[in-house]
């Protein structure tokens, strides 16, 4: 039987750690794991918050008992319907056959679309309440947060939000749940990785969200996954983070992504680099596409206001990984972003062309005719791709506002 692991006065932690998953989604890689975030309510009523995932129900259920015994779930409030939360669901509704579902009315249609479950179903709108006895639970609608049924359920008495998926990271919680139990500084450039691939589209919707929930005061802050935050500066300092990334916001940096077959590209993308660092550039990654992982990539291009994509033609298009990340920045509303590009071709120049339609279909600023290089690297070419380099650090430090337009002379 495990230990009961209270968070705060009748509320419990009954999650679990995935540390055999690859690939979240099947799609990010996971380095360090992920957590499956449930909250169990004692009160008058009984409310568990959330599920895991299907495949460590067998613990999942082992630590609910150990909370409450032989005792009855009254409510299951479901935030989120994505499978890593509601997958236990059918499970638990065999448990406890009792058991009351809370959700909206996008919820309910998906409890009967993904498990067939129509029974003991409790609709609830935006701003509706629910009391325990003790306490009570405030409901708010969070749409494209990042499903269109998300919600967030608050509890006054406690001053603690159940974000869902919101203000979540990626990583285990290894030992500890609670931020005063861990290094929160682990969890910083996952969470970034996390809500740039997987919440970066919907930046309104967070936006909208973080306005909803503004008067509220938050003591504990418990996401989907990651850390239960508790102390007060990693409360501020997680939703600021959300509330920067949601508005576009990005520091003095600077990414260029390149493909590369043969080296010359990435030889342009040396240059250019280097000479941004020459004119005070101290922030820059490179990534080679063949080699970095796109979910990687798309973090950092969330975190710098700078960006150049590098490209050889391949079949009349872009290289194929870089066409992949341009495709995904797209399909993530990216704006607010300083950018530049450059291409190299043997007899037929079209990644250039590509990436200047990709910037002309954005909300960048084009900061400057692209780099081209045929064949090889003359001495031109050099001289053009080190006034790229120069010209985004000028950029950068200027200190200016990014504003959107094809094509900018570098002043």
């Amino acid at each position: 039987m495990y230990k009961p692991l209270e968070i705060t006065k009748d509320i419990f932690y009954v999650g679990v750690n995935d540390r055999t998953k690859h690939l979240f989604e099947n799609l990010w890689p996971l380095p360090y794991g992920v957590s499956y975030n449930s909250y169990l309510i004692t009160d008058e009523k009984t409310a568990l918050i959330d599920t895991v995932d299907i495949c460590y129900s067998d613990l999942f259920f082992h630590k609910i008992e150990s909370v409450l015994g032989d005792k009855p779930i009254d409510y299951l409030i479901v935030n989120h319907m994505e499978p890593d939360h509601s997958g236990s669901i059918g499970l638990l509704v065999s448990r406890y056959p009792g058991i009351q579902i809370v959700g909206n009315k996008r919820t309910i249609e998906m409890l009967k679309g993904f498990y067939g479950i129509t029974a003991n179903v409790v609709l609830i709108e935006d701003l509706d309440e629910l009391s325990l006895g003790r306490q009570t639970l405030q409901f708010y609608m969070t749409p494209m947060v990042h499903w269109p049924e998300t919600m967030m359920t608050y509890v006054p008495e406690k001053r603690t939000l159940f974000s869902a998926d919101a203000f979540g990271t990626f990583g285990t919680l290894d030992g500890g749940v609670m931020d005063s139990q861990l290094n929160p500084e682990r969890y910083r450039e996952e969470m970034i990785r996390y809500y740039s691939n997987i919440v970066g589209k919907f930046g309104s919707p967070v936006q909208t969200a973080l306005k909803k929930l503004a008067g509220k005061e938050i003591d504990l802050l418990c996401s989907t996954h990651g850390p239960v935050w508790t102390q007060k500066e990693n409360i501020s300092e997680v939703i600021g983070l959300y509330d920067k990334l949601s508005r576009y916001e990005a520091d003095n940096g600077l990414v260029i992504a390149y493909g590369s077959m043969y080296g010359n590209t990435e030889q342009l993308a040396e240059l250019i680099a280097a000479e941004a660092a020459e004119n005070g550039i101290r922030n820059i990654v490179m990534h080679n596409v063949a080699k970095s992982h796109e979910s990687d990539i798309i973090r950092d291009v969330f975190k710098y206001k700078g960006l150049i994509i590098g490209s050889p033609t391949y079949n009349n298009k872009l290289y194929p990984g870089v066409e992949n990340l341009v495709s995904a920045l797209q399909n993530r509303n990216l704006k607010n972003r300083f950018f530049g590009c450059f291409g190299g071709f043997t007899w037929a120049d079209a990644s250039a062309k590509q990436l200047v339609a990709f910037a002309e279909g954005s909300d960048f600023e084009f900061i400057t005719e692209p780099v081209i290089m045929k064949q090889g690297m003359l001495d031109e070419v050099k001289e053009k791709a080190h006034g790229l380099g120069r010209c985004m650090a000028r950029k950068l430090l200027s200190g200016d506002e990014v504003v959107p337009s094809n094509k900018v002379n570098c002043h």
